[in-house]
């Protein structure tokens, strides 16, 4: 996608908060959107509107609350592409899973999404579209990510359902594999022994990066003839 091309539109980022998020805001910013800045974190808000170096409005917005949602779109008014990366994961053994956490994870990969779709569907401009984040999970289920799964699978299969029914609005996702966006650092000195072993399995033979990611939404809000879709950035790594 050309700088051209974001020139006067306007994108609402849920999520920019996260590492993916404010890399997508940057490169956003400097090919020339407008920017909406959402997430439940309103200091790591402010902190990518810090760093941008176009306009850019902070909305703190709760995926779970359909008042917040509905305030968002007050706020945010017309524009042109969302893009949701939220995410809250909730893995463990079966046994050992707390419902509120596993409510949450429904809240930002499926109930989210819905929401957002219905009180924002009607303020997209022509040509616009919604990307929201599934995950390699919904393809490759493991022990303990269970929920992880479902949730994601379940977002595909929304997105789908999106596309038919808010459609000319085109509604998409972005399934990650094992990205390095800092959500594996908590493995310590382990992190680089599991992401080599993901790299040699993986077809691609390396691992992802927010960069990747971020490509795969500017494709996906920029091809006016994909729907309905789920784009796997995952290095081919649901194969193997």
């Amino acid at each position: 996608m050309s700088s051209q091309t974001l020139e006067g539109q306007r994108l609402i980022v849920v999520g920019a908060g996260s590492r993916t998020g404010r890399l997508l805001a940057r490169t956003a910013s400097a090919a020339g959107a407008d920017l909406v800045l959402a997430g439940p974190d309103p200091r790591k808000l402010e902190w990518t509107a810090g760093e941008l170096g176009g306009k850019a409005d902070v909305v703190p917005v709760d995926l779970s609350d359909e008042d917040s949602v509905a305030g968002l779109a007050a706020r945010a008014g017309r524009f042109d592409h969302l893009v949701s990366t939220a995410a809250m994961p909730a893995n463990g053994p079966l046994a050992d899973l707390d419902l509120a956490a596993v409510r949450r994870a429904f809240d930002a990969k499926v109930i989210g999404p819905l929401l957002l779709a219905k009180h924002l569907a009607g303020q997209v401009e022509e040509g616009g579209s919604f990307t929201f984040f599934s995950g390699v999970a919904a393809w490759r289920p493991a022990p303990a990510r269970t929920v992880m799964a479902t949730t994601n699978g379940a977002l595909a299969f929304l997105v789908q359902a999106l596309a038919v029914e808010v459609a000319p609005v085109r509604v998409n996702a972005i399934s990650p594999g094992i990205v390095d966006t800092g959500s594996w650092d908590g493995l310590g000195a382990d992190k680089e022994e599991f992401l080599r072993g993901v790299a040699a399995r993986n077809p691609a033979r390396r691992v992802g990066m927010p960069e990747d990611l971020v490509q795969a939404v500017l494709f996906a809000m920029g091809n006016p003839y994909v729907t309905g879709t789920v784009l796997h950035v995952d290095g081919g790594g649901r194969l193997v």
